[in-house]
């Protein structure tokens, strides 16, 4: 997900170096492939979240120790992917100048 939104940000490093005095003008490519990116970083992070609580469930209760939080890094996981959701539907508004409703 951080390799996408460098991507799509990287028309704004490049009119950086350039100095350029105005806002630099979306790339529709950079943007595309950025997007695309945090997509599929959110959800590998939704894939794995459920993979592994399958896996923990699969377990005999013996395998599984008390007092261990073992649905936390699902749930992180789960924070993170819809994080990534809403960085990607950010910066699409953002770039089409789309008002959220």
């Amino acid at each position: 997900m951080a390799f996408g939104f460098v991507i799509e940000r990287f028309s704004l490093f490049l009119a950086a170096l350039r100095h350029e005095s105005e806002l630099p003008t979306h790339h529709l490519f950079s943007l595309l492939v950025g997007v695309a990116l945090i997509f599929v970083g959110a959800g590998v992070a939704i894939a794995s979240s459920i993979s592994y609580r399958g896996f923990v469930k699969s377990l005999p209760g013996e395998d599984v120790s008390s007092g261990y939080l073992v649905s936390l890094g699902a749930f992180v996981n789960l924070a993170i992917a819809a994080a990534g959701f809403a960085l990607a539907i950010y910066l699409l508004a953002g770039a089409f100048q789309i008002t959220p409703p």
